[in-house]
């Protein structure tokens, strides 16, 4: 069963031609839906410890979040795609510059996707 995600034709236009969307197309084409709803399990997990990170005001440059930073690396190469330094500086910014996906992550916590970028930047630099 494939992903009913509203978001493919965008990601398809965006990332289309990337050995990264190569790679996840490969790797996640034969997943059933109950595949589908662990992976978003999971990535829902990584986004509730770091929002109780940021709710704990744990600083973003820390070593609790940089650990967290590396769950967030390891769970998107593990069920995805390679997840390098720019794609993951990437998604640390889209996390706050697409209205969906920031009000998606602060679903578990206000200000928790400025927290992760956040956490990624000092994760990247």
């Amino acid at each position: 069963m494939k992903n009913s995600n509203y978001f493919t034709d965008e990601v398809r236009e965006r990332w289309g031609g990337t050995e990264a969307y190569r790679e996840s197309e490969r790797r996640t084409a034969n997943y059933s839906q109950s595949d589908w709803n662990a992976l978003y399990d999971g990535m829902n997990d990584i986004m509730a410890g770091f929002a109780e990170l940021n709710a704990e005001k744990v600083y973003p440059d820390s070593e609790q979040a940089r650990l967290q930073v590396e769950k967030l690396r390891h769970f998107i190469t593990e069920h995805m795609y390679t997840c390098t330094d720019d794609i993951l500086a990437g998604l640390g910014q889209m996390y706050v510059e697409d209205v969906r996906f920031k009000k998606n992550i602060d679903k578990h916590g206000d200000g928790t996707a400025a927290y992760i970028s956040k956490c990624i930047m000092y994760y990247c630099a």
